[in-house]
């Protein structure tokens, strides 16, 4: 049984452009990673493409673990220092470690691109300038969700019904301060869903 109403069909939400491009890029980047190693191993032989892959995990390997005893070694002082009672110093490279072990992931990857990037954040000034703009990147972002997030708050909080129904029904108020008109019938029993 129908009310004459149409139904709308619920609307997709669009997809973001990282959602689209990312599978893609992803495709993409293998593709170049594995035309470049059949490359090398055309220019000089098997070997060598064996060679620089072990090297590449062997180097990444060791960055990993140098950024993870680093980071353990900050840590533990600063938990000593703050049993101490003393205020913790701040550690000049800390933002500089995670991109430390970003880096050493790279090198673990096979392929020469991800070797040269992962090369590439191993060298401080870089690591400075990808920390600089992937903060300014965070607090624009921040910025941007905090400006209209009330509004957006409330769209996404509505409740959509995709089945188009409307029920039927009245709204009832006990208000403080105001009696029931017809007080001998009693309270009101509710209503059925």
């Amino acid at each position: 049984m129908t009310t004459g109403a149409q139904t709308p069909y619920p609307v997709r939400p669009r997809r973001s452009r990282l959602r689209t491009f990312l599978p893609l890029g992803v495709a993409a980047w293998l593709v170049l990673e594995i035309w470049l190693l059949t490359l090398v191993a055309g220019a000089s032989n098997g070997l060598v493409v064996l060679l620089l892959l072990v090297a590449g995990l062997v180097l990444g390997s060791a960055v990993v673990k140098r950024a993870g005893r680093r980071a353990f070694r900050n840590l533990s002082e600063t938990l000593q220092q703050q049993q101490s009672g003393t205020t913790p110093a701040s550690r000049p490279n800390s933002e500089g470690n995670g991109l430390t072990v970003l880096g050493g992931l790279l090198l673990i990857l096979p392929g020469p691109v991800s070797d040269a990037l992962g090369l590439l954040l191993l060298v401080p000034p870089v690591q400075k300038a990808v920390s600089r703009r992937a903060e300014r990147t965070f607090e624009r972002k921040l910025r941007e969700a905090a400006r209209g997030s009330v509004g957006e708050a409330f769209q996404q909080a509505r409740i959509h019904r995709p089945d188009g129904k409307v029920v039927q029904g009245e709204v009832v108020r006990d208000e403080p301060g105001h009696a029931p008109e017809d007080a001998s019938q009693g309270p009101r029993p509710p209503l059925p869903r």
